[in-house]
């Protein structure tokens, strides 16, 4: 009797286990649907100068990625800028890169190769044009930099194009009112403090460390960029319409403002791919982006604004098919 009890209860042990086991299996392949792993394989960053905003960005961005995608080698790429980014990653040369959407806008209504396939993964946070200048200048507005050397950027940067734009909308020829000086933000500091720049353009996130320390070490202040000038920007049309107004908080840089906030121009910065890339790279890439936001924020502080309710704002550009599904995937 008791051995017969005994295969009952070793049948019915059995059975149980094996109902265990069938709902524990479609529990995890409701959580970890079959088919899905990590992204494998190597990717390329093109960033922007050295000690600027996309550059610091990237770096600290890499870090993010190899603790999330383990089997993926990150290379970042120093880069002139924006116009240099879009470039490359259109024509094959990068894989990734952040530029702003006024020079996205430029690059697809120039019909160069690749622009058709360009993607965006996400909007990340927005750049401020700067122009800066001695504390003691007589430059008040742009018209005043007539004859001035000034630093626009390099010819491939975002800074270069919004310059030159904002020169143009102040009745100033680029090339022949000013002495342009092409150089980026990993040397325009020294020159203004050497005293072979009278004043530079710079478009980045609030604060650039390259101005904040050149604010701790001399007595320098912001120009204002207000109306009219935007408006004749932006009734220029195409892709000036990307800017928009904006004002400097008066805390952006405590020595340079002296507590006063500052108009100016601002245009939003763009995470960019083409339609080449992986659905699943690009997914898993734009997870890392938005979920290490307060990461790269305590050293970018640009970073901080990140916000997955306007991520998704892409204009001029249509989100890739792997950042559409991870937005889906973290809905509400």
């Amino acid at each position: 009797m008791l051995s017969v009890l005994s295969r009952f209860d070793r049948r019915r042990t059995l059975q149980g286990g094996a109902v265990v086991t069938v709902v524990l299996g479609l529990l995890l392949w409701w959580v970890l649907p079959i088919g899905e792993s990590s992204p494998t394989g190597s990717l390329t960053f093109s960033t922007g100068v050295r000690n600027g905003v996309y550059q610091r960005y990237g770096e600290r961005l890499e870090e993010a990625l190899g603790t999330d995608l383990p089997e993926v080698s990150v290379r970042l790429q120093t880069s002139e800028g924006s116009q240099q980014n879009i470039e490359r990653v259109a024509t094959g040369k990068a894989d990734f890169t952040i530029a702003t959407a006024d020079a996205v806008a430029t690059f697809m209504q120039s019909g160069r190769p690749g622009a058709q396939r360009l993607r965006a993964c996400a909007r990340l946070y927005d750049d401020y044009v700067q122009l800066v200048v001695p504390r003691d200048s007589d430059v008040q507005e742009v018209a005043d930099l007539r004859g001035k050397r000034v630093g626009v950027g390099q010819p491939g940067s975002g800074v270069r194009l919004v310059a030159d734009r904002l020169m143009g909308a102040a009745d100033l020829d680029p090339a022949k009112s000013v002495v342009p000086v092409p150089v980026g933000i990993d040397t325009m500091p020294t020159r203004l403090a050497n005293g072979t720049l009278d004043a530079f353009f710079w478009s980045g996130g609030l604060p650039t460390n390259a101005v904040q320390e050149l604010s701790e070490r001399l007595p320098i202040r912001l120009v204002p960029l207000g109306d009219p000038l935007i408006t004749r920007l932006q009734a220029v049309g195409g892709s000036t319409r990307y800017y928009r107004s904006a004002v400097m908080p008066a805390d952006a840089y405590l020595n340079a403002q002296q507590g006063q906030a500052v108009p100016t121009v601002a245009v939003a910065n763009l995470l960019v791919t083409t339609d080449r890339t992986d659905p699943a790279m690009t997914e898993a890439f734009t997870r890392t982006v938005i979920a290490s936001r307060d990461g790269i924020g305590r050293e970018v502080h640009s970073a901080q604004v990140v916000d997955m309710r306007t991520a998704i704002y892409t204009d001029p550009l249509p989100l890739h098919e792997g950042a559409r599904r991870y937005y889906r995937s973290v809905k509400p």
